[in-house]
């Protein structure tokens, strides 16, 4: 195996579906910001009989910022248990992103159908078992709750490098190969491209999987940061949380997708190991289930990843995977309420595996 050939291939692969993410991640991240400012003075939000159907309704929208803004609107007892569960049953976090981009090893048409169906099952779902949650009155012991959100002290470093480089140096450089790559992931979407610029474009797409690896890991290893939505500041501060989201996003894609075709192409062989995902489906829902429910994006960016890359991947699978998950929004929760937040964990768990094995035997 050439070592340097293969790993550029996935470097390659991750920067331009981080290409097509940014174009998505940056508006929904702006659409949320906006939605966020409105309902955050709210007393009450929607109805009491709609508030499972308004929590199913945040958790669709793509990444992780409607889950971070229900989580808080719990914690101010703006909606119900139920209304919480629907969110976090619905939500894909930021696997979304991956399912929306495109790339030369995905399917435009294909993910996008996934992204529908595996939506829909979500929002169907989410609801259903948010207006069962309220109808039982279901509302873990919340005592206490904001003084304890107030006492969570994280610590953040202040090393002023890597600040700088983050608001900086790599936040610019980040921004600027998303805004190159756009044209041609838009002109993709519709089969075309740049041929003028197609060797540059595979060099700039390499050199944003780089960066954002390293960007991600200042991002979280040096400087102790969180990924989220923006909840305050300017339209600056809005940009700085996509970025951030999309390095991440890039950091699991290159991994997932790096595993993934070693395992493929080099471990066992496309020929077994399609025969191997045929044969074990039942398996492969109960693993994507189980990496879907660690808390954050990255075991619901892998399995997105594989769906993407890997021949015959269960959309069954997907959809466990989906609805186990809950996204950054699982940490606001678990520093209000960590009872709630283990008690959503393990009833998502449960409903994703009944839901992707049903799915499974309607060939779905």
């Amino acid at each position: 195996m050439d070592v340097l050939s293969f790993s550029l291939d996935n470097l390659e692969a991750a920067g331009v579906i981080g290409g097509y993410v940014a174009i998505s991640l940056i508006g929904v991240t702006l659409l949320t910001f906006a939605f966020k400012g409105k309902i955050k003075s709210a007393a009450q939000v929607g109805p009491k009989w709609a508030q499972p159907l308004i929590g199913a309704l945040l958790g669709v929208i793509p990444g992780c910022g409607g889950t971070i803004v229900i989580s808080t609107m719990y914690k101010n007892k703006q909606i119900s248990f139920g209304a919480l569960f629907a969110a976090f049953i619905t939500t894909l976090g930021e696997g979304s992103f991956v399912l929306l981009g495109a790339s030369d090893e995905a399917d435009v048409a294909g993910n996008l159908t996934a992204f529908a169906i595996v939506n829909a099952v979500g929002f169907v779902v989410g609801t259903m078992l948010g207006y069962l949650a309220d109808a039982f009155q279901f509302r873990a012991d919340a005592e206490a709750v904001t003084e304890k959100v107030q006492k969570v002290e994280t610590y953040k470093s202040n090393n002023v490098l890597a600040r700088g480089f983050v608001e900086g140096a790599g936040f610019y450089i980040i921004l600027a190969m998303a805004v190159f790559l756009a044209p041609g992931s838009i002109m993709a979407l519709w089969g075309g491209g740049i041929d003028a610029i197609a060797e540059l474009t595979v060099w700039v797409a390499t050199a944003l999987t780089l960066i954002s690896i390293f960007y991600y890991l200042v991002y979280k290893l040096v400087l102790k940061e969180n990924c989220g939505v923006a909840s305050d500041g300017d339209v600056r501060s809005v940009f700085q949380a996509s970025v951030v989201d999309l390095s991440m996003i890039v950091f699991y894609v290159f991994i997932a997708l790096f595993v993934a075709n070693y395992i493929i192409d080099i471990a066992v062989g496309p020929e077994t190991f399609d025969a191997w995902m045929t044969s074990s489906a039942f398996q492969v829902v109960l693993i994507s289930a189980l990496i879907g429910v660690t808390p954050g994006c990255g075991g619901m960016i892998a399995v997105a990843a594989a769906f993407v890359t890997i021949p015959n991947f269960p959309m069954a699978a997907l959809i466990a995977a989906a609805i186990a998950t809950s996204g950054d929004g699982i940490f606001p929760l678990i520093a209000q309420n960590k009872k709630d937040a283990i008690i959503i964990s393990i009833a998502g768990l449960a409903v994703a595996l009944i839901v992707g094995y049903l799915a499974l035997a309607l060939g779905i």
